[in-house]
């Protein structure tokens, strides 16, 4: 057993395992097919919580802070009529602040909005089950887990988002808003609050505002940039050095003296300097390399 430790047939063994550089057995997920985005969902619905809605019944304005996706659902399929190929249907739950002006004095008011988006990416077939071990299972198995019995066949979808950008934010009366369609498929006045988690509706810290009575609704733009990609478990035999005992040691901090370990810290340098392109990025790296700072470098064309 001892001569199958090297990875690769034909590679020297130092003694210590595979030696310093060898090639390995790995298990990742391979990217069989991906897609990059650029979204602009108009005319979506801001839900607010009973005080939120309050102000916005009663502002004359209202203007855009911020906004961050704090959950998603992402839902993959597979096409009946195209093999290989599966739906990714994406739902971004999305925190807002809002600024707006009551009576001359501006408040803060917070809000969630829904929107979902569908894509089509190659995702091969696959033909096995993939069981793992579990560390509560001894040399004895707590039997049959019927909520578990295997990952199926669905490749892995992958999402990564940018903070989503808030293109505009206006407040409209609800008996002008019944003809504009919403990304779940029904008028603005309907409420797709009941879909949210619990963990979505926290973000708002009171409970969702779903009368009907309301008189006016917040509506909003908003734009992402997105990247899907599609994955699947896969082996490959790469090459790799072994890791090394680092020589740099642990450096703790004392309690008598925080401003001692404060004077260790290196100086973040690179926190300091603006972005560049590719070329001048480089130039200010040999700047570094020869001991000039970045504000030398900045100065240069």
């Amino acid at each position: 057993m001892g001569d199958n430790r090297c990875a690769s047939p034909g590679v020297k063994s130092d003694g210590f395992g595979c030696g310093h550089s060898d090639a390995v057995y790995i298990d990742t997920n391979r990217i069989l097919d991906s897609c990059r985005d650029k979204d602009c969902f108009e005319n979506v619905r801001v839900y607010l919580s009973d005080i939120g809605q309050e102000i916005i019944d009663r502002a004359s304005s209202v203007r855009a802070k911020c906004a961050e996706i704090v959950d998603t659902c992402i839902a993959v399929s597979p096409m009946n009529f195209n093999r290989g190929f599966y739906q990714i249907n994406v739902r971004m739950y999305i925190r807002m602040e809002f600024e707006t002006c009551v009576g001359g004095k501006a408040q803060c008011v917070d809000g969630l909005a829904v929107v979902e988006k569908s894509v089509i990416l190659f995702g091969g077939e696959g033909h096995v089950r993939i069981f793992r071990s579990k560390a509560q299972n001894g040399p004895c198995c707590d039997g049959f887990d019927a909520s578990h019995t295997g990952d199926d066949n669905l490749p892995q979808a992958v999402f990564e988002v940018a903070d989503p950008v808030v293109l505009s934010a206006r407040i409209v009366e609800k008996c002008s808003c019944q003809i504009i369609p919403t990304p779940c498929g029904c008028a603005c006045g309907c409420s797709c609050s009941g879909d949210m988690p619990e963990s979505v509706l926290h973000c708002l810290g009171g409970t969702v505002c779903c009368s009907d009575d309301v008189e006016h609704l917040l509506l909003v733009a908003i734009g992402f940039f997105s990247v899907i990609r599609m994955e699947r478990p896969a082996q490959f035999l790469v090459s790799a050095a072994e890791y090394c005992v680092p020589d740099k040691e642990c450096v703790f901090a004392e309690d008598d003296d925080p401003c001692a370990a404060f004077r260790r810290m290196a100086f973040p340098v690179e926190q300091f300097c603006p972005p560049s392109t590719a070329g001048h990025h480089a130039r200010c790296d040999d700047d570094r390399e020869h001991g000039r700072g970045c504000a030398d470098c900045g100065r240069r064309s």
